[in-house]
């Protein structure tokens, strides 16, 4: 029997799968933060991984040193160091008998909708990530974009419309109405205090206002709308500039929409990033990013499983539309 290995490891979780040849998954769990930049120190993040991979290989049964590959998609995996650090650290951590195969997490969502690892993912999670992968093999990514659309900026953003509306700096929004009810504030003031104060809520708490702002772009709300358009449009320059870096043509070439966000059913960040890719394929609800990395595992066998036949297997349920909470992450822009 034949076993392997796939994380996805970002900033609002760390998911890890022990499947064997076939792709059906063994044993499964989830962790913390391991984004080594996001998590206090790279050492918390390595052990997020390794709680979760031992918590998988016990439900599988089986040991490390049973695994003959092992694939990890990783926020956080930015700079050559940042691999060397990775792969040192989880090969003598976890016990693997090989150096395992560590990129980007968005390379490894790339793969989902991809069987061939070739053209660009758009990963849109608590923040976005982007990558590209050429015929040739050469790839690119970024871990630290100048501008940011994740799910935190598409909140962040929102609650700026708030203010400002309140301050008659700006448009009125339905987003005041939803954001107050949201956290019980009773005007914007009030909701500005609850995030300014000291000790007041964390950054991490306007992701919440992510699917309700896309909710009310739907629904018509113009401000909610130009904040979509604009996150997407950051999301479509940013993967033909990545396409470029590895002149990557665009025309027929498969773009995978994934993370969190789009799991929101709405087409308008979707359609704001694809009008930055003129003549490419967009690839959207397909297997979650997991499976990319599952699927990543299986090549380094040589074993060609289904992408959707390894998704089926998996015990995380997929996020449904607006309940989405944002899973993965990625760049920290």
């Amino acid at each position: 029997m034949s076993w392997v290995l796939g994380v996805d490891g970002g900033n609002t979780k760390t998911l890890a799968v022990v499947a064997g040849a076939d792709g059906r998954t063994r044993g499964a769990a989830k962790g913390g933060i391991s984004d080594i930049y996001n998590a206090p120190t790279p050492s918390v993040a390595v052990a997020a991984i390794e709680g979760a991979v031992a918590a998988a290989l016990a439900e599988a049964g089986i040991a490390a040193s049973d695994l003959d590959a092992a694939a990890f998609g990783l926020a956080g995996a930015d700079w050559p160091e940042d691999f060397a650090l990775l792969e040192r650290e989880l090969k003598e951590r976890l016990g693997l008998r090989d150096t395992p195969l560590v990129v980007n997490d968005a390379l490894g969502a790339l793969r989902t909708g991809s069987p061939d690892w070739t053209g660009i993912s758009v990963v849109s999670g608590t923040y976005n990530a982007i990558g590209a992968r050429h015929p040739d093999g050469r790839v690119f990514h970024l871990g630290f974009w100048p501008d940011g659309a994740g799910g935190r900026h598409l909140g962040r953003d929102g609650l700026r419309a708030v203010y400002r509306a309140a301050m008659g700096m700006g448009p009125q929004t339905v987003l005041t109405e939803r954001a107050l009810a949201l956290w019980g504030a009773s005007d914007a003031f009030d909701l500005l205090y609850r995030f300014t104060r000291r000790g007041g809520l964390e950054e991490h708490e306007q992701d919440r206002l992510a699917p309700l702002l896309l909710d009310a772009a739907d629904a018509g709300d113009a401000v909610a709308q130009a904040i979509v358009a604009d996150k997407g449009r950051i999301l479509g320059t940013q993967a033909r500039a990545s396409a470029a870096q590895i002149d990557l043509p665009l025309e027929g070439t498969r773009v995978v929409l994934t993370g969190g966000v789009f799991g929101h059913p709405t087409d308008r960040l979707a359609d704001a990033a694809m009008a930055e890719l003129p003549g490419a394929v967009p690839v959207r609800g397909g297997p979650p990013p997991i499976a990319g990395v599952l699927l990543l595992a299986l090549d380094r066998l040589g074993v060609g499983v289904d992408a959707a036949a390894v998704a089926a297997a998996l015990p995380f349920p997929v996020p449904e539309g607006r309940s989405a909470p944002w899973a993965g992450s990625s760049s920290t822009a």
